[in-house]
């Protein structure tokens, strides 16, 4: 008993089923990009970057270096913070 497709009976059959195996890897890794670069857009939007810091995850030695500039730099979205907190705290302003 086989199972799959009979290709002994059918020998154009193989580049076809190749072809569409292909075709349909290819459309899930785009859509696998896409979702990432997303995903990496809306963290650098909510770290206080610009979202468009996100495509600099398709550059091959930005996508190395902006992961650390994200977990170590000094964030917009903080620094803004910590000039309202001290705007905060001066008496009379």
């Amino acid at each position: 008993m086989e199972f799959g497709p009979d290709l002994h009976h059918c020998p154009d059959a193989f580049p076809i089923f190749v072809g569409i195996l292909i075709a349909f890897a290819i459309l899930m890794g785009l859509i696998v990009l896409v979702i990432t670069i997303l995903i990496y857009c809306r963290i650098f939007s909510k770290a206080g970057y610009c979202w468009a810091l996100g495509l600099l995850m398709l550059v091959p030695i930005a996508n190395i270096i902006m992961p650390f500039v994200l977990a170590f730099g000094d964030r917009p979205i903080l620094k803004e913070l910590r000039l309202l907190k001290q705007q905060l705290q001066k008496p009379g302003t």
